[in-house]
């Protein structure tokens, strides 16, 4: 899929700029001293679900499909990890991440 514009297709998904917001909250979140492993974890699984994202905006077919159903699996992932912590403003960044396995579902039918 040629770029038309000066933006490339993902720019444009919600899903994806969401995923960019929950992964800084994430990169910038305190974690509790000995929790670094956990962290990188929570990272890793944010970052992917962005990453996953626009990749998959530029492929076609089942190429796309598949880098959506690894966005929507990072998402939970990346909710687990915060899950295992009390952080202030993590219970909105889950929410987020829920949002975006919703749209990711509408956009893997």
């Amino acid at each position: 899929m040629p770029q038309t514009s000066s933006f490339f297709p993902h720019e444009t998904l919600r899903a994806y700029k969401l995923a960019v917001q929950v992964s800084r909250w994430v990169s910038a979140a305190k974690f509790p001293r000995g929790m670094a492993w956990l962290k990188d974890q929570a990272q890793r699984s944010a970052g992917s679900v962005a990453l996953n994202i626009a990749e998959g905006r530029g492929r076609s077919g089942q190429a796309r499909r598949n880098h959506y159903e690894i966005a929507y699996a990072s998402a939970s992932e990346a909710c687990a990890a915060l899950d295992l912590l009390d952080l202030p403003g993590a219970a909105e960044q889950q929410q987020q991440l829920r949002d975006i396995g919703a749209m990711l579902a509408g956009l893997m039918r």
